[in-house]
């Protein structure tokens, strides 16, 4: 009997942003969505420098040039907000 073993791929694929939540899509489908307001900067940053993203990590991450800004999909998944922001879980 064969077994289906599903492959699991965090590297980013795609980023989209709602008023008040960003999205990021995985290669393997699947697709991380955070509130905004985990992430002070990007909250506060212009749709502008928002769409200033680019793949950084192997694949694994995230960064904003114009707000100094770094996310990795690890951290997405394990519901990690940056330090200091709303509804961090100290």
């Amino acid at each position: 009997m064969a077994t289906l073993a599903i492959q699991t791929d965090e590297r980013v694929k795609a980023v989209s942003f709602t008023e008040d939540a960003i999205s990021v899509g995985l290669m393997d489908g699947r697709i991380i969505t955070v509130p905004l307001v985990w992430y002070p900067r990007l909250l506060h940053a212009t749709p502008e420098q928002r769409k200033g993203w680019e793949i950084c990590g192997g694949g694994y991450g995230l960064h904003w040039e114009a707000i100094d800004e770094d996310l990795s999909t690890e951290g997405m998944l394990r519901g990690a907000p940056a330090p200091g922001a709303v509804g961090e879980v100290e």
